[in-house]
């Protein structure tokens, strides 16, 4: 009979294997690069090792901070991070060989994906224990809302595109609903932590499953309502879906109750169908989708579905395996490099390259989620998994809308996409579930590193009281040993090493935010095209 591995195994940093998808990765990105060159004009770009160069200084710079700093952080977020964003240049740049003027939107979203990774890096060196942010709940709440009602001060916002979700920053522009979100999952994971007793509290039953009292129902009608309010002001369908869908999967997630999801989807078509008989610009995206196809929808000069069917019949053009890079059409389709960059994809690379890409997304989700499995205090659970489903919704609702499963939001496609905000967002987004899968695999040995550290229980342990005394003293001191707070010690000890002195991560109260920086809050960014329209 084999032998069960020991619980108390020192977990494998796994740094070389991400170095060695990090130079698959950069490889990939650059072939596909060299061959845009060959397929619009016939050679390889002169600037091909230069874009190589650029593009492998960026992925080794944030992965040896990480062997540095969180040697333990998942080893395939940064690969499949540099892997996406490299194609999306690559395509970005195929695009503007297509107009008429050449643009180099490419270099610039190089330029923008240098920041993003640069502001990954000091989330890494900044935010040394992840529940340290849960010290700021509230104020990542105020602060989220700050931003989403940046654009409707005057002089402040810019409309394009029909869509108020832009603030002028000197000839930039920048979409601060792209940081919003990142504050909200903070907001999020705080909050339900600290009430999700109260959210979970019996209720009334209805047909086999119970919902929560009517008094608990506040939260949930605060998102629906700013969610809404987002909606109509303004009139960022892609946000106050991404807003309200964010907060109903962590609310699931924090209680385990299926009736959360039944009232939020409850909630979301109550809102959708009265938004589509208020407001002209949902009502225009509605029709665009269910009558695509027809000569009226098709022939609108605003909010009709020329741009939608075009990307169809991009993707109908490129089939299985696509026409290769530089061989197809993708001008033809608006926004091509921005909104649609799917559908140019594929028209390229086919079926299954999409379906590749698409992969890539699942596997950032699956990481983030088992990293959240892997966590034993409640705010890095949600934490965690708030910041996978940011990512993975956001798909979604693009993925959805461009292959007309869903209306059209004007949201980008992560990492892929042309658009300054997004990138840097996203960036952001892997340094915190870098750091977060640090915390939850670093072994206890590693503490000493100033990154984690043991401390010590401050009062000796108590001498047992004798078995006379009565069963009620051993059943209490039972259950407490047994009890996991909600902010327990990421460990993965067997149970004689508990008999060692108790092991923590850094907790709130200990940990001194003298020790760090700032990070600048005054990140800009732009999005030349898409959005709503």
């Amino acid at each position: 009979m084999s032998q069960a591995p020991s619980q108390t195994a020192r977990p494998r940093p796994y740094r070389l294997a991400e170095l060695g998808l990090l130079i698959l990765a950069i490889a990939i990105a650059t072939v596909a690069y060299a061959l845009v060159g060959l397929g619009v004009e016939g050679t390889i770009p002169a600037n091909v090792y230069g874009y190589a160069g650029w593009l492998a200084a960026l992925g080794l710079t944030i992965h040896i901070v990480v062997w540095i700093k969180a040697k333990y952080a998942d080893p395939v977020l940064v690969p499949i991070a540099v892997l996406l964003n490299g194609l999306g240049l690559a395509m970005i740049y195929r695009v503007d060989l297509g107009r008429k003027e050449y643009l180099g939107s490419g270099m610039t979203q190089l330029i923008w994906m240098t920041l993003g990774v640069g502001l990954a890096i000091a989330v890494i060196f900044i935010v040394r224990d992840h529940r340290w942010l849960r010290r700021y709940t509230f104020v990542s709440g105020f602060a989220a809302l700050l931003f989403l009602l940046l654009p409707l001060i005057p002089g402040l916002g810019k409309t394009i595109n029909g869509a108020r979700i832009w603030i002028g920053v000197g000839s930039m522009s920048f979409q601060p609903g792209e940081i919003a979100k990142i504050l909200l999952a903070i907001f999020f994971a705080g909050y339900l932590v600290s009430y999700k007793d109260q959210l979970v509290a019996a209720g009334p039953k209805i047909l086999g499953i119970r919902f929560p009292r009517l008094r608990d129902f506040g939260p949930i009608v605060i998102a629906w309502v700013a969610s809404v309010g987002i909606l109509v002001f303004e009139k960022d369908l892609g946000t106050s879906l991404l807003f309200f869908g964010l907060f109903v999967a962590m609310l699931y997630v924090a209680t385990s109750k299926v009736s959360w999801i039944i009232l939020g989807l409850g909630f979301f078509a109550a809102g959708a169908v009265a938004a589509t008989f208020l407001f002209t610009h949902v009502q225009q995206r509605v029709d665009g989708w269910l009558n695509a196809l027809t000569a009226e929808e098709y022939n609108k000069e605003f909010g009709g579905s020329y741009q939608l069917v075009q990307g169809l019949f991009g993707m109908s053009n490129g089939g299985l395996v696509g026409t290769g890079f530089g061989e197809g059409r993708p001008n033809m389709v608006p926004y091509a490099e921005s909104d649609f960059i799917y559908a140019s994809f594929g028209e390229e690379i086919g079926l299954a390259g999409l379906f590749v890409i698409l992969l890539c997304y699942l596997f950032i989700f699956q990481r983030g989620i088992r990293t959240a499995q892997q966590l034993r205090d409640g705010f890095g659970t949600l934490l965690a998994t708030g910041l996978s489903f940011t990512i993975a919704l956001q798909v979604f609702v693009v993925v959805g809308g461009v292959t007309r499963l869903i209306p059209l939001t004007g949201l980008t496609t992560p990492f892929l996409a042309q658009g300054g905000s997004s990138l840097i967002a996203n960036w952001m987004i892997i340094g915190l579930l870098l750091r977060i899968s640090d915390n939850a695999r670093r072994p206890v040995e590693d503490f000493h590193t100033g990154v984690l550290r043991i401390t010590e229980d401050p009062e000796p342990a108590k001498k047992t009281a004798p078995a006379a005394v009565g069963t009620g003293a051993a059943v209490g001191s039972a259950a407490s040993a047994n009890h996991t707070d909600e902010d327990a010690p990421t460990t993965n000890l067997s149970r004689a090493d508990r008999e060692a002195p108790t092991t923590d991560l850094t907790s709130a109260d200990d940990y001194d935010p003298a020790d760090h920086h700032s990070a600048d809050p005054n990140h800009t960014g732009r999005r030349n095209n898409g959005g709503e329209r």
